[in-house]
């Protein structure tokens, strides 16, 4: 849920919630019965899993209806795999994978500036308090509309790619909050990455996989993901690079791969396995050692 919010006066959305004392009803025929409206034609997105305990009807700023039932949902455990992968989040690619693939960034809301401009432009010489501006505003919110409901699409499309065909996913914990201050804070809002890191989350413990998250400052991008070695400062134009070892790392799926070790190791650590090489001991009067000043 989440602590409250105050809504603005510009935000057009509204919401009632009906619960189980208000004796909303699902009707044989498929309408959504309502206290004090009556019978609503409904066009349903899939089948109620069980008894609904609430229903929220929104409206959102577009003029488009929606309800949000509250349902009891069992777990679902997929069959168990033996593929992990790590995921390296960006914006030249929206996600590099461990094993290599490297998801292109749909740039959504870059692919409706066009529309968006002259929507805006139509609006912003509409005289306020027109019919005009109210179907102007409208016009605005459906395009804008239309670019979240894109993105949404493709997040729950790939998260449920990964999590299908993955037993464990390893992400970074990214400070999306910290990053939207920068200059490219409107890139980083148009790739959504906090919503696909939400939807592997409830995802995965849905089915019965394992999401973990490494530290935001885990070093990923400079560490040798053949040797380990830690490399210098490495500005972002530097796409690739060669380890004195002599192992060449594209960036990003090095980046990638070094997250997916991090999150074994932690897994590791949670499960009470070996992580670190055990402690040694001083050798005990009866036991075979060195002796004080030997060579």
């Amino acid at each position: 849920m989440g602590p409250p919010r105050f809504r603005s006066r510009k935000d057009n959305r509204q919401a009632i919630r009906f619960t189980r004392n208000a004796r909303f009803q699902v009707t044989v025929g498929g309408k959504l019965r309502l206290p004090k409206i009556g019978d609503v034609t409904v066009k349903w997105s899939r089948r109620l899993p069980s008894e609904p305990s609430s229903v929220t009807v929104v409206k959102d700023a577009a003029g488009r209806y929606f309800a949000s039932f509250v349902v009891e949902v069992a777990a679902e455990p997929l069959p168990k795999t033996a593929d992990e992968i790590g995921i390296d989040l960006g914006l030249t690619h929206f996600a590099v994978l461990s094993d290599g693939r490297k998801i292109d960034n749909p740039r959504f809301l870059r692919r409706a500036e066009r529309r968006l401009r002259k929507a805006q432009q139509a609006l912003s010489r509409t005289a306020k308090g027109s019919n005009n501006r109210t179907k102007a505003v409208a016009r605005v919110a459906r395009t804008h509309a239309r670019v979240a409901d894109a993105r949404r699409d493709f997040t729950h499309k790939l998260s449920t790619h990964i999590i299908r065909d993955n037993q464990a996913v390893v992400v970074e914990d990214l400070w999306v909050k910290g990053l939207a201050r920068t200059r490219l804070a409107k890139s980083v809002h148009d790739a959504g990455w906090s919503a696909l890191v939400n939807m592997l989350e409830y995802k995965a413990a849905r089915y019965g996989r394992t999401l973990v998250k490494i530290d935001r400052w885990f070093p990923s991008s400079k560490l040798c993901s053949a040797c380990g070695a830690l490399a210098g400062s490495m500005p972002l134009h530097i796409r690739s690079w060669t380890c004195p070892c002599g192992a060449s790392h594209d960036r990003d799926v090095n980046a990638a791969r070094n997250i997916l070790a991090a999150g074994r190791a932690e897994r590791l650590n949670a499960c009470g396995g070996t992580v670190r090489p055990a402690t040694q001991r001083r050798a005990g009067p009866g036991e075979t050692g060195s002796h004080r000043g030997a060579a």
